[in-house]
């Protein structure tokens, strides 16, 4: 008998403004503003922000932050029946770590058409050679997603152009 997942989309998007949140938090602190959270029997057990700007660390990705701090959560490097909320599209450095943390499920936002690995530059995750498999979701609140991204590179080169960095409301 195959095991089936009821997907909740509630649940997913009340887990998805957390990732928004932490991802704020990220650009609050000129990182590119990616946020995760990690969560077990609905409980979250993760939570991370892009970083590597601030931590001198390239693998510090939104996904290995949650990750890495799930694993000191519950004393286990595996997290088997998790899911990983993330607003963008993992890229190959966190899709290998979300399949050897064992990883049930995989949530994102928006698609990273230059890095992305769940379906913009390939699917890794669906890989024969894998050893685990992964449920993956994209699009979940992608236009917020998006949008925060958007808005932070907008803000960046205006900054660059030695503009002013208030903008108006009609943009």
């Amino acid at each position: 008998m195959k095991k089936t997942q009821i997907i909740d989309r509630s649940r997913d998007e009340h887990f998805m403004r957390e990732a928004l949140a932490l991802a704020a938090q990220g650009a609050a602190l000129g990182e590119v503003p990616v946020g995760a959270v990690l969560v077990q029997d609905g409980q979250v057990i993760g939570r991370g922000f892009n970083c590597p700007i601030s931590r001198h660390d390239p693998s510090a990705h939104a996904e290995m932050v949650a990750i890495r701090d799930a694993a000191l959560q519950v004393q286990n490097y595996r997290l088997p029946g998790s899911t990983l909320y993330v607003t963008l599209e993992p890229c190959s450095m966190c899709a290998g770590l979300i399949v050897h943390s064992r990883i049930q499920r995989v949530v994102y936002g928006a698609t990273e058409p230059k890095a992305g690995v769940a379906i913009s530059r390939g699917q890794f995750f669906s890989q024969d050679f894998l050893n685990h498999r992964v449920l993956v979701e994209g699009g979940v609140m992608a236009e917020q997603c998006s949008e925060a991204l958007s808005e932070f590179f907008r803000m960046r080169r205006l900054k660059a152009r030695g503009g002013d960095a208030v903008t108006s409301l009609d943009g």
